[in-house]
């Protein structure tokens, strides 16, 4: 069963004095490309975090974001009174204003309020894991929904090209005929005489360097192994790459082999399904 490496997940807790919002979201990478957007207080447990999402999410390019609204009466900020006090002072002698106006300007002033960094308590931290596990849980699920999609298509695609080869393999013989026939009436047109037994074997030798059969067998053993990779319990997107490589390469021999229109028809559908399953395949986890 595959995976897409498309999705969205996202939980909330609601605690006494505090909103906490947990949002994953995933598209398609290479490998993993994780960033994180948090409150500058929970920064200590960002690499532990980082640790739990890559080890669920393995690949993709993963926004994660924590976000903290307050709903009590609980702030870290403060006024910092003294450098309210020298700001003041010091606009009272470059300008003139009430002392509202003055402290209005201070109030803008670097420093004029000051965070007092605190400790995130384990109970809260604890409450923060089960919402990025309740996150991951719904990011997965929609990644494997995604993955149903995308596998029912590669299946209707490998289905396509195993139909398209066996059309190859039913022209193939009208093939060799019609190659047969165009080099014998080239021979013809020179109007000279050759030894035929010496034709015949430089005939069969040229025909042998046509011959499919080989890419015929590996493009169908190809196609079966894809399959069975696309069956398998685990997504391996890099693998099905891999195979798709394969099958790209036996079907481009038998285009430059081919020498017959009919035949060359074909290789150009089996071209555009592969294609169509290359595109696809650049999302599967």
């Amino acid at each position: 069963m595959i995976q897409s490496m498309t999705g969205f997940g996202k939980h909330v807790i609601q605690l006494p004095t505090k909103k906490i919002t947990v949002e994953l979201k995933s598209l398609n990478s290479k490998n993993l490309d994780l960033n994180a957007r948090m409150p500058s207080a929970y920064r200590e447990k960002e690499l532990e975090i980082r640790k739990t999402i890559a080890s669920s999410l393995v690949r993709g390019k993963v926004d994660f974001g924590l976000y903290v609204e307050f709903t009590g009466d609980e702030t870290s900020a403060e006024v910092n009174e003294p450098a309210v006090k020298n700001y003041m002072k010091q606009l009272r002698k470059i300008a003139d204003g009430d002392d509202i106006r003055l402290l209005d300007m201070a109030l803008r002033m670097p420093d004029a309020l000051r965070t007092e960094r605190e400790d995130i308590d384990e109970e809260e931290y604890a409450h923060i894991q089960v919402a990025v596990s309740e996150a991951l849980k719904e990011i997965n699920k929609f990644r494997t929904e995604e993955g149903r999609v995308l596998e029912k298509d590669f299946k209707q695609r490998i289905e396509n090209l195993q139909g398209l080869l066996k059309d190859v393999e039913k022209i193939d013989p009208d093939r060799q005929v019609d190659v047969r026939g165009r080099l014998k009436k080239a021979v013809a047109d020179l109007n000279v005489e050759v030894d035929e037994n010496r034709f015949e074997q430089e005939l069969i030798y040229y025909l042998e360097k046509y011959d499919i059969t080989e890419e015929k067998v590996r493009l169908a053993n190809h196609l079966e192994y894809f399959s069975i990779t696309l069956d398998s319990a685990d997504s391996n997107g890099k693998k099905l790459g891999f195979i798709s490589q394969e099958i790209g390469r036996e079907i481009n021999t038998i285009g430059s082999k081919a020498n017959y229109a009919p035949m060359q028809q074909l290789v150009v559908q089996m071209k555009d399904e592969l294609e169509k399953i290359k595109e696809q395949m650049l999302n599967v986890l």
